[in-house]
């Protein structure tokens, strides 16, 4: 009866309980036998990639051409009609890669068909195959706290398409395809290799196409305004503009009308059902003899349910899976600092409270840019005081939103000269600057052994129409290099071990970290406003985002204005806001910004300090394990979350928090599915003696609590 729910994916707890027909196991609570392979069809006509949670099919002859997508934990098939395998612009003329053609009814697709389809006048037609374990997609390597280090394990398979025309000759373009262990996802990226003896212009490439089967059939409506297609989740590698959330930084993914599907209800045919992943801005570069080209890498995951929570675990579970350097979460302090005896302070203080990390943050006396002898070595050292008092060292640099030259800032395409960028005015990655800013990082981090880079205003999508740029030919391929740019500095940090706050959504790139998401000017109100906010900022930044990923903010001196009202300095004098400040930070498993010259100012709020850290790593697992959402503040009532995770010994810790002047007692339900407990649980208040408690049928337990007036308190279940 466990996983009764998981079939049908309803809305709630209950009516998946309730309804649904049994599985062997939920993938979400248990690995299973779900290992992903790829194999030729008995027949040798098909290549079927599964790991008994999702299954693709491919037929190889007369070309190849995905034929099947199902999503085997609810039996959902998700493409309704063949198409191209890719599609690239290559000198201006596009050209389709595989596929097969023919099929005259386009809302569904029968296998009888498949035998009638036709190979096309496409440019490029199915060679070969290879199938090869997945390969690390990056060389990551980090001696900080994570709470994962495995890389993605699977099954990866390389389609190579060829050309007979003339024009194309010695052009191959590769389709690639990854399966991963226990979890129901796919990626697909296209490589295209320049074996001729002349320069080739990839103007764009398609590297997705599936025709996938509506979400809703609305009569009459805009593509924007219907709902898109729940079963599939995307996520690629090109994401930027700053918004510190992934769907609103992606760049690449398009759901489109297909003209094809003629039996489809909307009257003029804009149903958006056809999904197709490329840059927005056409990647104009030219591939010289020899080179090749990696498209975007599109990440594909198979949602069996529409109930928020769920599908925000199965995208944290991507995360972790494809992108471990995320769970990465050192312990840090920010610090404002004006010299060098500053740093050693801080870094001594740090050293006595466990903290495990400094960052010279905006404002303060480290250049980074500066990598004259005098400055290297004066880093070099106070990072070898670090490392000597066992803390990490790293510090705050700002790339964008600021002003260079007229020669080396990005030059707007409408008016021919700077400004009109994201943020005003801001260099080009690709200029003789952005060239030298990327390599003075370098250079400093690696003579200095900064361990730490954080980057504000990473590359946000400038274009920029300089012809004399030695890092891009022109407007056409500024964007689509300066990413290229950008990415390859955080590969190189995330190659030697160096970790990155970015404000961007850079994750699948080598960052660790973004913003959960605030507006600075509201860290000038009062302590009591900024609890409040704080809370909701965690929890409405933690759905799709495990707790590793995102920074808070918690200004020990004056920010963005604000009185005394609004700081905790002078600490010992506001210990108890300090206190609750980071057990509201440190519970929800989230790093912030503890900005200042100090992290404390007396014994006792060393001691306070102390005990929380303490506290943090002792139940460190568990408190960067998933959340389930409970009630989001509001300032009338309780509110909280709850860590859930059932490989742990604690499958679960909850925080509740009450805002009002008055004690309270609340009967709480906690939601226990995620723990893996289904007949009872273990609960105890903080470090007491734990009680057992009956998990009932829609998998809650009925708890009776009581929190202090403006205060907090936590659970654990066991």
């Amino acid at each position: 009866m466990k996983y009764l729910f998981l079939a049908l994916g309803l809305l709630s707890f209950t009516a998946r309980a309730q309804t649904a027909a049994p599985v062997a196991h939920d993938w979400l609570i248990q690995p299973g036998p779900a290992k992903a392979r790829i194999d030729q069809s008995a027949n040798g006509r098909d290549i079927v990639m599964s790991n008994g949670l999702v299954r693709r099919v491919f037929r190889l002859k007369p070309d190849l051409a995905c034929i099947g997508y199902k999503n085997l934990t609810n039996g959902q098939q998700l493409l309704r009609a063949v198409k191209p395998e890719a599609r690239v612009v290559l000198n201006g003329v596009a050209y389709n890669v595989g596929g097969l053609y023919g099929q005259k009814e386009n809302a569904y697709l029968l296998p009888q068909w498949i035998d009638q389809l036709k190979v096309s006048d496409s440019a490029f037609h199915y060679v070969d195959f290879k199938i090869s374990p997945i390969a690390p997609y990056l060389q990551w390597k980090t001696t900080m706290w994570a709470g994962s280090k495995k890389d993605a394990t699977g099954s990866e398979v390389a389609f190579r398409f060829g050309s007979s025309l003339p024009a194309l000759a010695g052009v191959d373009v590769y389709v690639h395809y990854a399966i991963f262990d226990g979890i129901p996802l796919v990626s697909k990226w296209v490589t295209i290799e320049n074996k001729s003896k002349g320069d080739v212009t990839i103007d764009q490439v398609v590297n997705e196409i599936l025709a996938v089967t509506e979400e809703e059939s609305a009569v009459v409506g805009r593509p924007e305004e219907m709902a898109k297609p729940n079963g599939l989740y995307i996520e690629n590698n090109f994401a930027f503009n700053n918004s510190m959330r992934y769907g609103l930084s992606d760049q690449a993914t398009h759901w489109k009308v297909d003209k094809s599907y003629t039996s489809q209800v909307n009257y003029d045919y804009q149903t958006p059902c056809l999904l197709e992943v490329h840059p927005k801005v056409p990647m104009g570069t030219r591939l010289k003899a020899g080179e090749k080209l990696e498209s975007i890498r599109t990440y594909e995951l198979l949602m069996d349910s529409y109930d928020r929570e769920r599908k925000g675990m199965a995208v944290r579970k991507m995360y972790r899976t494809i992108a471990p350097w995320t769970t990465v979460n050192p312990i840090f302090m920010h610090l404002v600092s004006k010299n060098d005896e500053q740093v050693r302070t801080a870094i001594d203080q740090c050293a006595a409270t466990g903290y495990e990390a400094l960052i010279l943050s905006f404002g303060s006396h480290c250049n980074m840019e500066d990598i004259s002898v005098e400055n290297l070595k004066k880093w070099k050292d106070l990072a070898d005081y670090a490392h000597n008092k066992k803390v990490l060292i790293g510090s705050y640099s700002l790339f964008s939103s600021r002003k260079i030259s007229e020669e080396d800032d990005v030059i707007n395409p409408k008016t021919g000269k700077t400004g009109g960028a994201f943020f005003g005015n801001a260099p080009c990655l690709g200029s003789k600057w952005g060239l030298a800013y990327l390599d003075k990082l370098k250079k400093f981090m690696s003579h200095t052994g900064f361990d730490i880079f954080e980057n504000d205003g990473p590359y946000p999508g400038d274009v920029c129409a300089s012809t004399s740029h030695p890092g891009h030919e022109g407007l056409a391929d500024s964007q689509w290099k300066q990413m290229a740019l950008q990415k390859g500095l955080y590969h190189w940090c995330a190659e030697n071990g160096i970790y990155v706050n970015a404000p961007d959504w850079y994750f699948l790139d080598g960052t660790n970290k973004v913003g959960l998401g605030y507006r600075e000017v509201n860290f000038s109100l009062p302590r009591e406003q900024q609890k409040i906010l704080n809370r909701q900022n965690i929890f409405d930044a933690t759905w799709n985002e495990t707790p590793s990923m995102v920074w808070g903010f918690v200004p020990l001196t004056k920010y963005q204005g604000g009185g005394p009202e609004a700081v905790l300095e002078p600490l010992s004098e506001h210990l108890d806001a300090y206190e609750q400040l980071m057990m509201q930070y440190y519970g929800a498993g989230v790093q912030a910004c503890y900005r200042g010259p100090r992290l404390y100012d007396t014994d006792e709020t060393k001691k306070t300090v102390s005990n929380v850290v303490s506290w943090y790593k002792k139940y460190r697992d568990i408190l960067n394990s998933d959340i389930v959402h409970l009630r989001r503040a509001d300032g009338r009532d309780w509110d909280g979350i709850m860590h859930v995770n059932p490989e742990l010994p604690v499958k679960g810790l909850v925080m509740l928090y009450n805002p009002t002047g008055e004690k309270i007692t609340r009967n709480v339900k906690l939601p226990v599915y995620y723990t893996g407990k289904d007949q009872s649980v273990k609960i105890r208040v903080k470090e007491g003696t734990a009680q057992s408690y009956k998990v009932g049928r829609n998998y809650e337990v009925d708890y009776k609590v009581e929190i202090p007036a403006e205060g907090y308190t936590w659970l654990v279940v066991e």
